[in-house]
């Protein structure tokens, strides 16, 4: 399995990251019903808004030839942590361990430590898959609703 990233650098790449991005996120949207957090709710305008900030760039995750997710990254190039926000696979494509090697491929580009993202933690194997790449719970988590918490994780 060889994982690479493309940077997401025309307005119609962007539109397709966007599209799988809802796609992608669609079945935990309707299982915990979090309009305002889940990015398969998030709008196109939003996500453009997110792209022209100099500090985030988008990928597409990359085996072979075959696009199987995309990642968002922050890095403000100070002493803030860098952030993932979001990550996905898409659904025919998870559990081969493509998450796993796109950070790690996003280590090599950005540097291995002072990273920081959250997630649902009701998705045990979300949680399961950061801390086996050295991410540990920072001990703060949000109620965002009756069905979900998301908890805070972070990688020196």
């Amino acid at each position: 399995m060889e994982i690479s990233l493309k940077q997401v650098i025309t307005e119609n790449e962007l539109k397709n990251l966007w599209k799988m991005q809802i796609c992608a996120f669609s079945d935990l949207l309707s299982k915990y019903k979090d309009f305002e957090t889940n990015p398969g709710a998030e709008s196109l305008e939003r996500v453009i808004e997110k792209y022209k900030q100099p500090w985030t760039k988008y990928y597409f995750i990359i085996n072979g030839n075959i696009i199987v997710g995309g990642v968002r990254v922050i890095d403000k190039k100070n002493e803030s942590r860098k952030r993932i926000s979001p990550i996905w696979i898409m659904k025919e494509f998870r559990c081969n361990g493509f998450a796993q090697q796109a950070i790690i491929e996003l280590e090599k580009l950005y540097g291995s430590n002072n990273w920081c993202l959250d997630t649902i933690l009701q998705e045990k194997c979300n949680i399961h898959l950061y801390e086996k790449l050295g991410y540990h719970q920072t001990g703060k988590t949000e109620k965002i609703n009756n069905l979900m918490d998301i908890v805070f994780l972070e990688k020196n």
